[in-house]
């Protein structure tokens, strides 16, 4: 139960507003989350790293996310979606300001890795706000017919930001420095404060917020006594994590292994990011017209297995020949991509599935566990990486992503057990 005061009537073409400020502050988080790791090759010159700490420096972003993304969704369930925007996206301004101060190297001085990992951490813990805020109003503002497509969009933000990111942050890093990046990634913060502040208000009551409210899980539970929603949640975070390999070191595979330039590289991230987003659009759209989201998200994951598994078989045919052939390298880019397209395009039908199965006043706590399993994983996949990597090489990187994918793909799209017939059968009689 919300404490936030009663908003005014608004028409009801302001629930498009409502999703342009939850794309927004999604799309400046998703900048820095997912458009610092496009420096990794600059910020492992800059800050003198090895692959090792690259990793768990890559990775701490996504920790302190995982670590806040549950308080968030709880206080937003209780508060609303607009404060917890507000705060969220403020403090992680001033964060972000801090690092420019504090930890961005320069030719005179490289600051200790504490205040670069400190600072990234923070970023995650205070950033995780906008994940499951923007979410619930989706869920509160949007009818169940349009849920999904509007879903999609919101999460067209993580891929938008990312190809942002990934276009413009190694550019500033190269030419103007980390402090510059930091700085930009402020001021993206307070715009999108600012749109909150403007857009971002409780629905009028009406019939369909009473309704959606009680749909979803059964009176007196909630999603976290809600096994489906665990194994969804599960399945969710699981799944990323081949996504998170590309999006982590796939600039450090082309620029190591593939031998690509820089150009190619940002090409590549850009691409991945504007097909994902383009994918997640279409495929809410489509779900949503032919209401099958279980068997989408089915196709996605056995895709993502194959497509992984071919490129580590590439990747171990090629073995340390990658540069000497410009078709190769060309192959490698090109299946690359489609890996990171495929394996970041099921996100917006996959959070729909589940904060319906929670109902709309529990979203933003069944979206925080979902992004609190999402970001453990984003913190452990860079984690890892350089480990496989000392093993096997790439292909076992890649190979290990292909089973992330195999393995998601049950708890994604489960068998209904005993449980959901029975909620299935008290729906129906309800109904009739």
């Amino acid at each position: 139960m919300t404490h936030s005061i009663p908003s005014p009537s608004y028409p009801r073409r302001h629930r498009w507003k409502v999703l342009a400020a939850g794309v927004a502050a999604n799309a400046a988080f998703s900048v820095a989350f997912s458009g610092i790791p496009m420096t990794a090759v600059l910020m492992r010159t800059g800050y003198q790293l090895d692959n090792a700490t690259l990793g768990l420096v890559l990775g701490l972003m996504g920790l302190g996310i995982a670590v806040s993304e549950l308080p968030w969704g709880l206080l937003t369930d209780r508060w609303g979606d607009r404060p917890v925007l507000l705060t969220g996206l403020g403090t992680t301004a001033a964060a972000l300001v801090a690092m420019a101060l504090w930890a961005a190297p320069s030719a005179q001085h490289i600051p200790g890795l504490g205040w670069l990992c400190g600072g990234l951490l923070l970023v995650g813990l205070l950033g995780g706000s906008v994940n499951g805020a923007s979410g619930r109003a989706v869920m509160t503002w949007f009818e169940a017919g349009e849920r999904g497509l509007a879903m999609s969009i919101r999460q067209t933000a993580v891929p938008l930001g990312g190809g942002i990111g990934a276009l413009v942050l190694p550019f500033v890093a190269l030419h103007f420095g980390f402090a510059a990046l930091y700085g930009l990634l402020a001021v993206l913060c307070a715009l999108s404060a600012a749109m909150s502040w403007a857009w971002v208000h409780e629905p009028p009551i009406a019939p369909r917020a009473k309704a959606a409210e009680t749909s979803g899980a059964p009176k007196g539970s909630g999603p976290l006594r809600d096994a489906r929603v665990w194994r969804i949640v599960a399945g969710i975070g699981i799944l990323c994590a081949p996504q998170f390999a590309v999006l982590s070191f796939g600039t450090v595979f082309l620029h190591d292994f593939g031998h690509a330039g820089l150009a190619t590289i940002t090409a590549t991230m850009v691409f991945v990011q504007v097909g994902a987003m383009v994918m997640r659009v279409w495929s809410g759209r489509w779900t949503d017209r032919r209401r099958n989201r279980p068997a989408y998200l089915r196709a996605c994951s056995a895709l993502s297995v194959l497509l992984f598994a071919a490129l580590a078989l590439l990747a171990l045919g090629a073995g340390t020949h990658a540069a000497d052939s410009s078709a190769l390298r060309m192959a490698l880019v090109a299946l690359l991509a489609a890996c990171g397209v495929c394996v970041s395009a099921w996100h917006g039908v996959a959070y729909t599935e589940l904060a319906t199965l929670a109902g709309a006043a529990r979203a933003g706590t069944a979206l925080g566990m979902a992004n609190t399993s999402v970001f453990l994983v984003c913190f452990v996949t860079p984690f890892s990486i350089p480990h496989l990597l000392a093993l096997q090489g790439w292909p076992l990187v890649w190979l290990a992503a292909s089973a992330c994918a195999l393995v998601a793909m049950p708890l994604l799209v489960p068998r209904p057990g005993a449980a959901d017939q029975k909620l299935a059968k008290t729906a129906l009689s309800r109904s009739t």
